[in-house]
């Protein structure tokens, strides 16, 4: 399985940047898709998730409201649309898949069983 992250980058506070993420090497089933994140001299983090076969959309508190995941079943692609970003956003976000789906550890990155490259992004004031 390889996944592939893009879309990072440099933006201001209360800018937007769209994340995605290309999975390819493997059918989803009943997967969960989702990104984490993680700041300098931090643990990484959860950010949100997506099951695969329902569309079932999970989110940290921090980002709920302001982030929104989706997927493109067709394209085997999940999106991470970002807005009102802030300074605390700043991190390398990674896409992530948890192919035995328990939703009381779909937050937990140890559940995650295949890894992105991580993508830079950067909140300017």
């Amino acid at each position: 399985v390889q996944l592939q992250a893009s879309g990072g980058g440099l933006v201001q506070v209360g800018g937007s940047l769209r994340l995605s993420c290309a999975a390819s090497g493997r059918t989803f089933g009943n997967d969960a898709m989702g990104w984490f994140r993680q700041a300098p001299g931090r643990e990484r983090e959860f950010v949100a998730t997506i099951r695969w076969s329902t569309g079932a959309t999970y989110y940290a508190d921090t980002v709920k409201g302001r982030f929104a995941i989706s997927r493109d079943k067709a394209k085997t692609t999940v999106h991470l649309q970002m807005n009102s970003l802030n300074a605390e956003d700043t991190a390398v976000y990674y896409c992530a898949i948890n192919r035995n789906v328990i939703t009381s550890t779909l937050r937990s990155p140890n559940q995650y069983d295949y890894w992105g490259q991580g993508t830079q992004v950067t909140v300017s004031s």
